[in-house]
């Protein structure tokens, strides 16, 4: 018990590290808050930041998931030990304790976690973002696909209660988080990948 409450905290102060805020103050960029979409994530920082620095949010933003995952694995945690393990390093992603409990929409962080649980379950998440991402160039339109299929994914894959309550659980969130491109998305006013 200890040791799971102690990696769960340990998560969610590396989910509240946000890789796009200290990606741009090491290069020098605007705050990504005041930027663009004001989403401190890759696809924001691609706007004004270019790819390199994209890369390495989404990369940064990744990994915090992932490892925190990949400890709680290595360490023995049980399933359920695991998955709040890692819906800790998302709830981190998304309410920051260094930065004011502003924080992204997670998709990086999630992929992170669902890549720790079964790196099959990543891959074939990352697959439909793609896919989407490819036919419609809409990142936002590709991460509420992703979102709605995880836990049907994990069903699929990986059928633990655990791990299909925290698909689901990120997934909600997920979509709570990008209420203003569903809205975009309808209007037809969403930005698309590469620009018009």
């Amino acid at each position: 018990m200890i040791l799971t409450t102690s990696l769960v905290i340990f998560a969610y102060l590396a989910g509240s590290l946000s890789s796009a805020i200290i990606m741009c103050k090491l290069f020098s960029l605007p705050d990504p808050r005041s930027q663009g979409s004001g989403n401190p994530g890759a696809t924001n920082v691609l706007r004004f930041g270019g790819k390199k620095i994209a890369i390495l949010v989404l990369t940064g933003d990744v990994l915090k998931g992932l490892i925190s995952v990949l400890i709680a694995s290595y360490v023995g945690l049980t399933a359920t030990g695991i998955a709040l393990v890692g819906v800790s390093a998302f709830l981190g992603h998304l309410y920051p304790v260094f930065f004011k409990f502003q924080g992204g929409k997670g998709v990086a962080t999630a992929l992170g976690v669902l890549l720790g649980i079964s790196w099959l379950l990543g891959v074939a998440i990352i697959a439909t973002w793609l896919v989407t991402a490819v036919i419609f160039r809409l990142s936002s339109l590709a991460a509420i696909t992703a979102a709605i299929s995880a836990p049907f994914i994990t069903w699929l894959i990986q059928p633990t209660l655990a791990y299909v309550a925290a698909t689901s659980l990120m997934g909600l969130l997920l979509l709570m988080r990008h209420r203003s491109n569903i809205k975009n998305l309808l209007q037809g006013t969403e930005p698309r990948i590469g620009g018009e």
